[in-house]
Order: structure tokens, then sequence, then C-alpha cells
């Protein structure tokens, strides 16, 4: 019985972290950047538009880490204007269609952080 509670967990265990991995919203710019042209069937201009705005809201976000200094409360209330900005400028880039595909991505992430609408990572 111990054995079989093990496999399910196990089991469970993989299917949870693989559910996870299929939308990346985790990396550098870069990577963001081409997560996003997969899931929304960007083309490389898009892209290189996209992955230039996760570039500065990450440089933003490591700035604002920097002069909050570990202050989370203050960090969330700064973070929320540069979120927003981070939003606006993707979706200024996408087609119609495509941006309420992006709008059901950020939905998804929003309770997450690190989602689509964030340029920086749990990596920085």
């Amino acid at each position: 019985m111990k054995k079989f509670l093990l496999i399910c967990c196990l089991v469970i265990g993989i299917t949870a972290a693989r559910a996870q991995g299929t939308h990346s919203t985790v990396g550098t710019p870069e990577e963001k950047a081409k997560g996003l042209q997969k899931e929304l069937k960007l083309t490389d201009k898009q892209t290189e538009k996209i992955q230039a705005v996760y570039k500065e809201s990450s440089e933003k976000f490591e700035k604002i880490k920097k002069d909050e200094k570990g202050n989370t409360d203050k960090m969330v209330v700064a973070v929320r204007p540069l979120r927003e900005a981070t939003i606006k400028k993707i979706k200024a880039v996408l087609t119609p269609a495509q941006a309420v595909k992006y709008d059901k991505l950020v939905k998804d992430t929003k309770g997450g952080g690190n989602g689509w609408s964030d340029g920086w990572s749990a990596t920085n």
C-alpha cells in the first residue's frame, strides 16, 4: 500500500511539473519573447520588439529591487505601474487576435507572478 501511494505521489508530481512547463514564463527576456512567439505565433519582427520590452522592463525591475532593498510592500506598489506599462507596450505590438490570446495568458498567470506581463524572472 505504501509503495502504491508513493507511486501515485510521484506520478502526480511529474504531471504537475509538466503542466507548469507548458507556459514557460520564467527566463531571460529573450527566452520569454521566444515563449510568447510560440504561444501567439508572433512574427520575428514582433518577437524582437517584445524582447526589447521585456529587457527594458527587467532593467527597471532590477532598479526597483535595488531601491526598495527588500521591502516587499514598497516593491509591490512600485512594480504595479511597471507591469501595467509592460502589458500596454506588448499589446501595442500584437494584432487584435493575438492581443485576445495574450490577455488570456496574463489572466492565467496573474496570481503566480513572473507571468507573461512581467519583464523579469525568478532568476534575476
